[in-house]
Protein backbone atom coordinates (compact mmCIF):
# COMPACT_ATOMS: atom_id res chain seq x y z
CA UNK A 1 0.00 0.00 0.00
CA UNK A 2 1.09 3.55 -0.86
CA UNK A 3 1.39 6.24 1.67
CA UNK A 4 -1.98 7.22 2.47
CA UNK A 5 -3.27 10.02 0.65
CA UNK A 6 -5.30 13.76 0.80
CA UNK A 7 -8.72 13.35 -0.81
CA UNK A 8 -11.41 16.13 -1.87
CA UNK A 9 -14.67 15.14 -1.41
CA UNK A 10 -17.89 17.10 -2.96
CA UNK A 11 -21.03 16.35 -1.28
CA UNK A 12 -19.66 14.45 1.84
CA UNK A 13 -22.27 14.43 4.03
CA UNK A 14 -24.34 11.80 2.54
CA UNK A 15 -25.19 9.58 0.09
CA UNK A 16 -22.15 8.07 -1.72
CA UNK A 17 -19.98 11.04 -0.59
CA UNK A 18 -20.21 10.22 2.68
CA UNK A 19 -19.45 6.43 2.31
CA UNK A 20 -16.66 7.80 0.68
CA UNK A 21 -15.60 9.48 3.17
CA UNK A 22 -15.88 7.01 5.69
CA UNK A 23 -14.07 4.46 3.58
CA UNK A 24 -11.09 7.13 3.19
CA UNK A 25 -10.92 7.72 6.55
CA UNK A 26 -11.17 4.09 8.17
CA UNK A 27 -8.35 3.44 5.25
CA UNK A 28 -5.87 5.80 7.12
CA UNK A 29 -6.44 8.80 4.26
CA UNK A 30 -7.08 11.80 5.33
CA UNK A 31 -10.28 13.97 3.71
CA UNK A 32 -11.03 17.39 3.03
CA UNK A 33 -15.08 17.05 3.31
CA UNK A 34 -16.83 19.41 1.96
CA UNK A 35 -20.67 19.97 2.23
CA UNK A 36 -23.56 22.88 2.08
CA UNK A 37 -24.34 21.22 5.53
CA UNK A 38 -21.44 20.59 7.54
CA UNK A 39 -22.54 19.89 11.06
CA UNK A 40 -24.92 16.93 9.29
CA UNK A 41 -21.12 15.97 8.50
CA UNK A 42 -19.94 16.31 11.57
CA UNK A 43 -23.07 14.67 13.22
CA UNK A 44 -22.52 11.26 11.00
CA UNK A 45 -18.52 11.11 11.51
CA UNK A 46 -17.27 11.89 15.42
CA UNK A 47 -13.78 10.58 14.95
CA UNK A 48 -11.03 11.48 12.70
CA UNK A 49 -10.52 14.63 13.57
CA UNK A 50 -7.46 15.20 12.92
CA UNK A 51 -7.14 13.26 9.16
CA UNK A 52 -10.56 15.27 8.69
CA UNK A 53 -11.14 18.66 7.11
CA UNK A 54 -15.03 19.41 7.02
CA UNK A 55 -15.75 22.64 4.46
CA UNK A 56 -19.06 24.08 4.06
CA UNK A 57 -18.72 24.95 0.46
CA UNK A 58 -21.50 25.76 -1.90
CA UNK A 59 -19.59 24.42 -5.13
CA UNK A 60 -21.01 26.93 -7.31
CA UNK A 61 -19.21 29.67 -5.92
CA UNK A 62 -15.96 29.52 -7.44
CA UNK A 63 -14.29 32.01 -5.03
CA UNK A 64 -15.61 29.42 -2.24
CA UNK A 65 -14.34 26.77 -3.90
CA UNK A 66 -10.88 28.46 -4.46
CA UNK A 67 -10.71 28.85 -0.66
CA UNK A 68 -11.20 25.30 0.13
CA UNK A 69 -8.92 24.65 -2.13
CA UNK A 70 -6.59 26.62 -0.52
CA UNK A 71 -7.29 25.15 3.05
CA UNK A 72 -7.37 22.52 2.59
CA UNK A 73 -3.78 22.14 1.19
CA UNK A 74 -2.77 24.41 4.03
CA UNK A 75 -4.04 21.64 6.85
CA UNK A 76 -2.84 18.79 4.91
CA UNK A 77 0.12 20.09 2.42
CA UNK A 78 -1.29 18.54 -0.18
CA UNK A 79 -4.15 17.57 -2.63
CA UNK A 80 -4.02 13.73 -4.14
CA UNK A 81 -7.56 12.63 -4.96
CA UNK A 82 -10.57 15.12 -6.50
CA UNK A 83 -14.24 13.20 -6.18
CA UNK A 84 -16.64 15.72 -7.79
CA UNK A 85 -19.53 14.16 -6.62
CA UNK A 86 -21.99 16.27 -5.73
CA UNK A 87 -25.22 16.43 -7.62
CA UNK A 88 -28.63 17.95 -8.35
CA UNK A 89 -31.22 15.73 -9.83
CA UNK A 90 -34.31 17.08 -12.05
CA UNK A 91 -37.14 15.70 -13.20
CA UNK A 92 -39.38 17.43 -16.39
CA UNK A 93 -39.96 17.13 -20.03
CA UNK A 94 -38.13 20.04 -22.29
CA UNK A 95 -40.91 21.76 -22.46
CA UNK A 96 -41.83 21.92 -19.08
CA UNK A 97 -38.08 23.37 -18.13
CA UNK A 98 -37.34 26.55 -17.20
CA UNK A 99 -34.41 28.40 -18.11
CA UNK A 100 -33.30 28.81 -14.46
CA UNK A 101 -33.96 25.38 -13.89
CA UNK A 102 -32.44 23.87 -16.43
CA UNK A 103 -29.15 26.21 -15.95
CA UNK A 104 -29.35 25.24 -12.21
CA UNK A 105 -29.16 21.53 -13.11
CA UNK A 106 -25.67 22.49 -15.26
CA UNK A 107 -24.51 25.13 -12.71
CA UNK A 108 -24.30 22.79 -9.91
CA UNK A 109 -23.59 19.07 -12.03
CA UNK A 110 -21.04 20.90 -14.84
CA UNK A 111 -19.85 24.12 -14.64
CA UNK A 112 -19.19 23.70 -10.58
CA UNK A 113 -16.79 20.14 -11.44
CA UNK A 114 -15.08 22.23 -14.19
CA UNK A 115 -14.13 25.24 -11.72
CA UNK A 116 -13.19 22.86 -8.68
CA UNK A 117 -10.69 21.15 -11.65
CA UNK A 118 -9.66 24.49 -12.92
CA UNK A 119 -8.74 25.55 -9.09
CA UNK A 120 -6.75 22.22 -8.47
CA UNK A 121 -4.77 22.00 -11.22
CA UNK A 122 -1.70 23.81 -10.88
CA UNK A 123 -1.21 22.09 -7.44
CA UNK A 124 -1.76 18.59 -8.70
CA UNK A 125 0.65 19.92 -11.99
CA UNK A 126 3.27 21.10 -9.55
CA UNK A 127 3.63 18.02 -7.44
CA UNK A 128 3.05 15.72 -10.28
CA UNK A 129 0.58 13.87 -9.57
CA UNK A 130 -3.16 13.10 -8.54
CA UNK A 131 -6.42 11.63 -9.46
CA UNK A 132 -9.59 13.09 -10.30
CA UNK A 133 -12.51 11.14 -10.13
CA UNK A 134 -15.69 12.83 -11.58
CA UNK A 135 -19.06 11.18 -11.00
CA UNK A 136 -21.31 11.17 -14.00
CA UNK A 137 -24.03 8.76 -14.41
CA UNK A 138 -25.90 5.71 -16.50
CA UNK A 139 -27.82 8.16 -17.70
CA UNK A 140 -24.54 10.25 -18.97
CA UNK A 141 -24.78 7.44 -21.82
CA UNK A 142 -28.28 6.96 -22.10
CA UNK A 143 -31.18 9.16 -21.00
CA UNK A 144 -35.22 8.36 -20.58
CA UNK A 145 -38.43 10.76 -20.71
CA UNK A 146 -37.90 13.64 -18.15
CA UNK A 147 -34.42 13.13 -17.66
CA UNK A 148 -33.26 15.43 -20.42
CA UNK A 149 -31.69 18.21 -18.04
CA UNK A 150 -29.92 15.71 -15.79
CA UNK A 151 -28.76 13.37 -18.87
CA UNK A 152 -27.04 16.72 -20.57
CA UNK A 153 -25.12 17.56 -17.33
CA UNK A 154 -23.93 13.86 -16.88
CA UNK A 155 -23.21 13.45 -21.21
CA UNK A 156 -21.30 16.93 -20.39
CA UNK A 157 -19.14 15.57 -17.57
CA UNK A 158 -18.15 12.90 -19.68
CA UNK A 159 -17.23 14.89 -22.66
CA UNK A 160 -15.56 17.22 -20.11
CA UNK A 161 -13.75 14.08 -18.62
CA UNK A 162 -12.56 12.44 -21.98
CA UNK A 163 -10.30 15.90 -23.08
CA UNK A 164 -9.42 16.15 -19.53
CA UNK A 165 -7.82 12.87 -18.97
CA UNK A 166 -5.46 13.66 -22.24
CA UNK A 167 -4.61 17.38 -21.64
CA UNK A 168 -3.31 16.26 -18.28
CA UNK A 169 -1.68 12.81 -18.45
CA UNK A 170 1.90 14.51 -19.46
CA UNK A 171 1.36 15.93 -15.67
CA UNK A 172 0.76 12.51 -14.44
CA UNK A 173 -2.70 13.20 -13.37
CA UNK A 174 -5.27 10.76 -14.00
CA UNK A 175 -9.24 11.03 -14.50
CA UNK A 176 -11.90 8.45 -13.86
CA UNK A 177 -15.50 8.91 -15.15
CA UNK A 178 -17.49 6.77 -12.91
CA UNK A 179 -21.21 5.74 -14.17
CA UNK A 180 -23.20 4.95 -11.28
CA UNK A 181 -26.17 3.01 -12.11
CA UNK A 182 -28.82 3.34 -8.63
CA UNK A 183 -27.42 3.18 -5.79
CA UNK A 184 -29.55 3.05 -2.22
CA UNK A 185 -29.02 6.62 -1.25
CA UNK A 186 -31.51 9.45 -0.86
CA UNK A 187 -30.78 10.72 -4.42
CA UNK A 188 -34.54 9.22 -5.49
CA UNK A 189 -36.25 10.66 -2.46
CA UNK A 190 -38.81 13.74 -2.39
CA UNK A 191 -35.96 15.85 -0.81
CA UNK A 192 -33.27 15.00 -3.05
CA UNK A 193 -35.36 14.61 -6.66
CA UNK A 194 -36.42 18.21 -7.99
CA UNK A 195 -39.02 18.37 -9.85
CA UNK A 196 -39.91 21.24 -12.58
CA UNK A 197 -42.80 23.68 -11.20
CA UNK A 198 -44.27 24.57 -14.90
CA UNK A 199 -46.21 20.86 -15.27
CA UNK A 200 -47.73 20.51 -18.69
CA UNK A 201 -50.57 17.85 -18.35
CA UNK A 202 -50.19 16.56 -21.67
CA UNK A 203 -46.98 14.97 -20.47
CA UNK A 204 -47.95 13.26 -17.11
CA UNK A 205 -44.82 14.24 -15.75
CA UNK A 206 -45.87 13.02 -12.03
CA UNK A 207 -46.08 9.45 -13.65
CA UNK A 208 -42.67 9.55 -14.12
CA UNK A 209 -41.47 11.33 -10.80
CA UNK A 210 -43.56 8.27 -9.39
CA UNK A 211 -41.40 5.94 -11.24
CA UNK A 212 -38.39 7.16 -9.69
CA UNK A 213 -39.56 7.70 -6.48
CA UNK A 214 -40.49 3.89 -6.69
CA UNK A 215 -37.05 3.10 -6.85
CA UNK A 216 -35.97 4.95 -3.26
CA UNK A 217 -35.08 2.27 -0.60
CA UNK A 218 -34.94 -0.52 -3.45
CA UNK A 219 -31.59 0.28 -5.60
CA UNK A 220 -29.45 -2.35 -6.63
CA UNK A 221 -26.01 -0.52 -5.78
CA UNK A 222 -24.55 -0.44 -2.23
CA UNK A 223 -22.25 2.67 -1.59
CA UNK A 224 -20.40 1.39 0.91
CA UNK A 225 -19.12 -0.95 -2.35
CA UNK A 226 -18.84 2.01 -4.29
CA UNK A 227 -16.35 3.04 -1.63
CA UNK A 228 -14.70 0.23 -1.56
CA UNK A 229 -14.03 0.44 -5.55
CA UNK A 230 -12.55 3.91 -5.57
CA UNK A 231 -10.11 3.01 -2.36
CA UNK A 232 -9.32 -0.02 -5.13
CA UNK A 233 -8.97 2.24 -8.37
CA UNK A 234 -6.94 5.27 -6.60
CA UNK A 235 -3.88 2.77 -6.40
CA UNK A 236 -3.61 1.48 -9.30
CA UNK A 237 -0.60 2.59 -11.56
CA UNK A 238 -3.36 2.55 -14.61
CA UNK A 239 -6.78 3.20 -13.73
CA UNK A 240 -10.06 3.03 -16.13
CA UNK A 241 -10.95 6.34 -17.55
CA UNK A 242 -14.76 4.83 -17.86
CA UNK A 243 -16.04 2.97 -14.95
CA UNK A 244 -19.73 1.61 -14.88
CA UNK A 245 -20.87 0.52 -11.23
CA UNK A 246 -23.63 -1.54 -10.71
CA UNK A 247 -25.18 -4.30 -12.96
CA UNK A 248 -28.10 -1.86 -14.20
CA UNK A 249 -25.32 0.64 -15.53
CA UNK A 250 -23.15 -1.83 -16.80
CA UNK A 251 -25.75 -3.63 -18.71
CA UNK A 252 -27.18 -0.57 -20.30
CA UNK A 253 -24.37 0.77 -21.53
CA UNK A 254 -23.40 -2.49 -23.21
CA UNK A 255 -27.08 -2.56 -24.80
CA UNK A 256 -26.30 1.08 -25.72
CA UNK A 257 -23.58 0.20 -28.00
CA UNK A 258 -24.58 -2.69 -29.79
CA UNK A 259 -28.04 -0.71 -31.37
CA UNK A 260 -25.79 2.32 -31.69
CA UNK A 261 -23.66 -0.18 -34.05
CA UNK A 262 -26.82 -1.19 -35.83
CA UNK A 263 -28.14 2.15 -36.24
CA UNK A 264 -24.56 3.13 -37.57
CA UNK A 265 -24.55 0.48 -39.95
CA UNK A 266 -28.14 0.98 -41.01
CA UNK A 267 -27.18 4.62 -42.06
CA UNK A 268 -23.76 3.78 -43.42
CA UNK A 269 -24.29 5.14 -46.86
CA UNK A 270 -26.06 8.25 -45.50
CA UNK A 271 -23.10 9.00 -43.40
CA UNK A 272 -20.84 8.80 -46.13
CA UNK A 273 -22.45 10.37 -48.73
CA UNK A 274 -21.90 14.01 -47.67
CA UNK A 275 -17.44 13.35 -48.11
CA UNK A 276 -15.98 15.44 -51.30
CA UNK A 277 -15.31 12.81 -54.08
Amino acid sequence: MSKQKVWFITGASKGMGLEITKAVLNNGGKVIATSRNTETLLEKIADYKDNLLPVKLDITNETAIENAIANGIAKFGQIDVVVNNAGYNLLGNLEELSDAEFRNTMNVNVFAVANIIRSVLPHLRKQKSGHIINTASMMGYTSYPANGSYSASKFAVIGLSEALAQEVAPFGIKVTILAPGTFRTSFMNEESLHVAKNKIDAYNLEQQVELFRGFDGKQLGDPEKLAEVLLKITEMENPPLHLPLGSDSYNAIVELRKNEQIELENWKALSLSTDFK
